[in-house]
Parts: C-alpha cells; structure tokens; sequence
C-alpha cells in the first residue's frame, strides 16, 4: 500500500477534518503518500487533488466543515462517472481510497469498489446518525449539541410567554437526531418520520400537560414528518395557544466538532489506514458496543439502520 486517496462526500459533518488528518498522519506514519480529492465525487470526475502531509493538515482537527470541500455529483452516479473515477484512480496509482461521508456516499463508493482494484473503506460522518454498522457517526454528538443548546435558549422564551414551540431539526427520512435532541432538552412530544402520529395525539398530550399546570411546552420535530407549519396551525386552532415554528436549519452541520466526534474521527481513520495497509478493503469502519467494529460495505449501505421507538416512551416518561 504506496498511495492512499481520501475523499469527503454528501453532507459535511463536524469532524471530518479531524478524520482527514487522522487518516493522512497515520499513513504518513506507515509511508504512504496521502492525496485528498477536492470536491466529493467531482474531484475523482475531474481528477483534481492535493497532496496530504501531516503538516498540511495541522490547525484543522478543531475545525468544522472539511477543508477538501464536498458537492453533490449527478455524474459520478452514471456508469461513465464510475468508469471515470475508476480510471482516476488508475492513473494517480492510488491502492486505496477512505471515503468519508453517509449512507449516500457509501452507495457511491459500494459501486465504484466494484469497477476499480483500488481497496475501498468507508468512514462514517452523518449527523443523520443512519449509516448501518455504528452505533455513532462522526458528527452526530456535535449536531445534538447544537440543537439542544438551540433548545435551551427557546424554552426561555416558551415558559416567559406561556408558548408552545415547534423546533424542527434535520433529519428528511431519519429521526435519530431529533430523538436524541428531544429527549436530552426534555421536549413534551417528540415527532419522527419512523413513526407516524396523528395530529390529536399531539393535541392530547399538550391538553394532558395543561391540565398538569404546564403553561408551555417543546416540542422537536424532525424536518421529514411534514408541515411543521401545517401542525402549528392545527395547534393553534385546536387548542388556542400561541405556537411558534423555530427551525434551526444548517447551524446543526456547522461548528467545532465536540471532543465525542473529534475521538471517534481519530479511531475510525487511525483503524481504515490499519485496514488498508492489511489490504483489507470494502469495509466501513463503525462502533459497536463500545469498540472499533467493521462491516462490509455491501451490508452498511444495503441495509436500514433502526431507530429504537422505545426512547419514545422513556421521553414521554421524562416529560410528564
């Protein structure tokens, strides 16, 4: 193993950098010469690169984003853009290629592994937390910080005016972040596109808590369960409080990554170079019960990642 790529593709994360510079220095430490392709997919397309040396990548374990950009790439999802960046790595002599992103780029790289004898590991970054495979991506710890922090500062507003605040979250199919989020900011309802939940159960539980005394409440939806305006409208008409919409957008992908998703970033990248040089490759490289795990890259990208409904409940508990 003389060549190492890395590449950053789909969605950024918090902590990418930090898996960039983990995977470079740990190479550079075995002798291999690291090349990061800019741009996601793109880079591969347009053969466009930088060499990664342990002293390029210094300042950037601390840094959110990723310094080798990311775009989305229509092309590379053609077989011409595979073949493309097939031959990309042919020519550049690269022996094995990190890619760090989610379940999107993983499919990307499950296909580009099959037309290319460049070994292939996947590094888990999503703040979406559904890569199949890990208990916990990159990025995800940081992401729930960040809304909860959010959250924190809105239920100031909620409980001095007496409101009920709808927080919708990212999470278009997936609901990890707005669960994990809601039960750490102690939101009364908890809505995720995994469970379907009709409008009178919300109006149900926010009667329930008025009854209680409560005179304001939280509730943290993710962004794929629908109209989050739709259902502060129908709040507000069934029950007559002021129900505001606050949506925390693109802030939850930005930011210092935390030190949870600066340590998993060094693991991870640290075991898909060991792997690497092993020549072990079409693998992703995740956590599980504690511990540095793989599995094939087929199995992560091909298979849904469950959402465990029973926190639902224990938030409910929590919230009464």
């Amino acid at each position: 193993m003389k060549t190492l790529g890395v590449v950053t593709s789909g969605g950024d994360a918090p902590g990418m950098n930090a898996s960039i510079r983990a995977v470079t220095r740990v190479a550079h430490s075995r002798g291999m010469k690291v090349i990061g392709f800019k741009r996601g997919w793109e880079g591969l397309l347009a053969n466009t690169f930088e060499q990664l040396t342990p002293r390029s990548v210094g300042g950037i374990l601390e840094v959110g984003g990723t310094i080798l950009y990311t775009v989305r790439s229509p092309r590379f999802k053609t077989e011409k853009g595979i073949e493309k960046a097939a031959e990309t790595l042919a020519t550049n002599n690269v022996d094995g290629l990190v890619v760090i992103g989610g379940d999107g780029s993983f499919r990307g790289a499950h296909h580009l592994s099959r037309n290319t004898d460049t070994l292939v590991v996947g590094i888990p970054a999503s703040i979406d937390n559904d890569i199949f495979g890990t208990d916990e991506t990159i990025g995800f710890d940081t992401a729930v910080n960040t809304a909860v922090t959010e959250i924190d500062k809105i239920r100031d507003t909620a409980i001095s005016h007496e409101r009920t605040f709808i927080v919708e979250v990212m999470g278009r199919q997936r609901g990890f972040l707005a669960l994990a989020a809601g039960i750490t900011a102690g939101a009364e309802v908890i809505l995720v596109p995994e469970r379907k939940i009709r409008h009178t159960e919300i109006f149900e539980k926010l009667e329930q808590n008025e009854a209680k005394g409560k005179k304001s409440s939280i509730i943290v939806a993710a962004e794929g369960v629908g109209d989050n305006r739709e259902i502060a409208n129908r709040i507000r008409e069934r029950t007559g409080a002021e129900v505001r919409l606050s949506v925390l957008g693109y802030a939850q992908r930005g930011g210092s990554p935390t030190a949870r998703s600066r340590l998993l970033a060094c693991l991870f990248g640290s075991k898909a170079v060991e792997l690497l040089s092993k020549k072990h490759g079409n693998l992703v490289v995740g956590l599980c019960l504690g511990k540095i795990a793989t599995i094939s890259l087929e199995k992560s990208c091909t298979t849904r990642k469950a959402l465990d409904l029973d926190l639902l409940q224990l938030a409910n508990l929590l919230a009464t």
